[in-house]
């Protein structure tokens, strides 16, 4: 017997794109939206929000929230042993910079990056996550300053020059007396081989094979979290994730979905869904927007509600009011949904958020300062 829908005798269709007859004569509009769009957001209602008031046992719902995001990912449970090897190793002064390949998951072995303090460990880490930029020859070489190759060494100082006052993160970090990981994701550096206008295809082939571009970017953020907490040289309890743009919303969200994270650091990537569904917004363009949307988890959480999940771990959330990628409201609105979740557990003073006055889409020296003194707090406090 096949599946009915029982529907009211009485239905109010939208008629506003209809000819004299009464029926639609235009699907789709200029900005590749579907005219009725306004109305799949308005069904939009994100029922498993912990603000949603319809739960009371917040470990319940973190776990019930956590495992519905695992389970749209569509990912492939995988338990491979990392089995990692040194390929090469460099005296940086006060660290150890290092080329280090390990298992990511049964399909995939990658080289990383890796930045070891000198001295007695264990020591707290950092995952470092890269951002999109649209720049694929370079993913983790955004992050952490490469060595032994010129070209790479080009792009990734102009890259650092653009956004990052001229500085690498991860180098700084390491300086900070961090073990630092930072890995290509699917399609970067030397996963690299995708162009701008292929990504689409891609996202559309990994669905044809039972997973997500978006999902397995987020599994294989998990594992590298895991694969760093695994160290011998890692404090695994002092184990943070810091982003920038994309990288900000891996950050967040592998905080939210690894309890290897204790700590997470977001610079540039925070918003709510119906804000940035509107015309003229980046995330409408197709392409880019593949790597952070997971399939169907919009229709159970929204952005800050991924997020969410984290807490109570500590979090800080950067955003720039000049930053035309991200409206200034949506940010103060998704802000203000994660700062609820956090009180509710009575644990705001470890969320801090804050709009950067005059600043667009960057991370520059004084933010880093600032977050670094903010990581240091609670994961390195001996510094102080």
């Amino acid at each position: 017997m096949g599946l009915f829908v029982v529907c009211p005798s009485v239905v109010h269709a939208d008629t506003s794109q209809a000819s004299v007859g009464g029926y639609q004569v235009l699907g789709i509009d200029r900005n590749n939206l579907p005219v009725f769009y306004q109305r799949l957001k308005d069904k939009l209602t994100f029922p498993l929000s912990w603000n949603s008031g319809k739960y009371t046992n917040f470990n319940i719902w973190r776990k019930t929230a956590r495992n519905k995001v695992m389970e749209q990912i569509l990912a492939f449970p995988d338990c491979t042993p990392f089995t990692p090897r040194v390929i090469d190793e460099q005296d940086q002064g006060s660290y150890i910079a290092r080329k280090v390949a390990f298992n990511i998951s049964a399909e995939s072995r990658v080289l990383a990056l890796m930045l070891v303090p000198k001295g007695k460990g264990p020591f707290p880490a950092v995952l470092l996550l890269h951002d999109h930029g649209a720049k694929f020859d370079i993913g983790k070489e955004k992050m952490i300053a490469p060595w032994g190759d010129e070209v790479k060494s080009r792009s990734a100082k102009s890259w650092s020059d653009k956004y990052f006052s001229g500085r690498f993160i991860g180098n700084e970090l390491a300086a900070h007396g961090y073990v630092v990981l930072a890995v290509d994701a699917l399609g970067w550096g030397d996963r690299g081989g995708i162009k701008y206008e292929s990504q689409q295809a891609l996202a559309s082939n990994l669905l044809s094979m039972g997973t997500s571009l978006a999902g397995l970017v987020a599994y294989e953020d998990i594992r590298s979290a895991d694969f760093l907490a695994s160290l011998p040289e890692v404090d695994k309890s002092r184990v943070g994730a810091m982003g920038f743009s994309m990288g900000a919303y891996r950050a967040w969200q592998v905080a939210a979905l690894a309890d290897s994270i204790k700590v997470g650091v977001a610079v540039c990537w925070m918003t709510t869904t119906k804000s940035v569904m509107v015309p003229g917004n980046n995330m409408l363009r197709g392409q880019s927007s593949f790597y952070t949307m997971i399939p169907g988890v919009v229709n159970y959480l929204d952005y800050p509600d991924v997020a969410s999940i984290a807490a109570p771990k500590p979090m800080l959330f950067y955003n720039g009011d000049a930053d035309e990628l991200f409206p200034i409201d949506s940010v103060k609105e998704a802000y203000r949904q994660m700062h609820q979740v956090w009180q509710s557990q009575r644990a705001d003073d470890k969320l801090k958020t804050k709009i950067w006055p005059s600043l667009g889409h960057l991370f520059v020296r004084e933010e880093q300062e600032e977050a670094f003194q903010w990581l240091d707090s609670w994961l390195n406090p001996r510094v102080h």
